[in-house]
């Protein structure tokens, strides 16, 4: 079948009607919210670990490290009388960052299997050590006890998610228009020069070890807002949000979705935690398999996930020159 070409106007106005179908499910699902929100999280956090794998090329299997900074940063401040949700992103941002900046130096030396077991090896010595501080993260049982603060001193956040939606939905668009400015600038692209030859930019002169320390650090920073944001909608930090597993997740949800794509990452939340909420209320006792089934299923007739699926049926004027 022949693609379907689009003019930047046109692509621009799917891409609003994207935005506002997601606001639009405020209304139109009133009883999922909570599981919106939680869409809404995991598609940041995908958008950040898309950032590190996608566009720089860093294999890293250890995202959750940050995700959890985060998670547990925002909610340590808001059980410790420090609930403004706000300030409470801006401190995960700036920890989850330095932590990420800070790891960037022994990750991004290493060759792609040295990064992979670096970025286990962080993520699983992080779990292990809030599960042995249990007297400050609450360890196995989870950190409890945050009380955080309405949003703007106006919007409490009630049993129904309608508040944490919102919040979320407006933190995450913000985000997601963030990372977008930083992938559009000149640093962007040469993020995109070095995923694609990197013996090429360092022959032009770029300085190619900072570019991806940076980036990795803001992808690290992207991901501790979205831990926070988790924290502070479910006013509960599990200690399986630094573990392996929810590294394991993301990059499943990535992969679906499709990386080095913009919206990968949303779009693989989305498909992924729709299916896994249909399939363990379908069959609770074997919805894994089921999961699997359909992940796999998907690989195989997607390369390149949705958004690679989707680039093949659908062009732009910018494409066709």
């Amino acid at each position: 079948m022949k693609p379907i070409t689009l003019s930047p106007g046109q692509l621009r106005m799917a891409e609003i009607a994207f935005w506002l179908a997601l606001a639009s499910s405020f209304f139109l699902a009133p009883n999922h919210l909570t599981l919106l929100s939680q869409i809404l999280i995991f598609g940041l956090f995908a958008v950040a670990l898309d950032m590190a794998l996608g566009y720089a090329g860093i294999l890293t299997v250890g995202h959750a490290a940050f995700f959890g900074a985060g998670a547990y940063t925002a909610g340590l401040l808001a059980k410790h009388g420090w609930g403004e949700p706000f300030s409470g992103l801006l401190a995960a941002l700036v920890v989850a960052g330095g932590l990420g900046y800070a790891l960037s130096y022994l990750i991004v030396r290493g060759a792609d299997l040295t990064r992979l077991m670096i970025t286990i090896g962080v993520c699983m010595l992080l779990a292990e050590l809030a599960n042995r501080l249990s007297g400050i993260t609450g360890g196995s049982d989870g950190l409890q006890g945050m009380e955080v603060k309405p949003v703007l001193g106006i919007f409490e956040f009630d049993l129904f998610g309608k508040t944490a939606f919102g919040y979320a939905f407006v933190v995450v668009l913000a985000m997601f228009l963030l990372v977008r400015l930083v992938l559009r600038s000149p640093f962007g692209l040469a993020l995109r020069g070095i995923h694609d030859n990197r013996k090429r930019m360092l022959a032009i002169g770029t300085p190619v070890e900072s570019r991806l320390r940076m980036a990795y650090g803001f992808s690290a920073a992207v991901a501790g807002v979205a831990g926070a944001l988790l924290a502070q909608t479910t006013q509960f930090v599990g200690i399986e949000s630094i573990g392996f597993n929810r590294s394991a997740e993301i990059l499943i949800i990535l992969v679906l979705g499709g990386t080095g794509r913009l919206y990968g990452g949303l779009v693989g939340a989305i498909v992924y935690m729709l299916v896994h909420d249909w399939f363990a209320d379908l069959n609770p006792e074997y919805w894994m398999f089921w999961l699997g089934i359909f992940l796999i299923a998907a690989v195989m007739l997607g390369r390149g996930g949705i958004m690679g699926a989707l680039s093949r049926r659908i062009r732009t004027q910018e494409h066709m020159r």
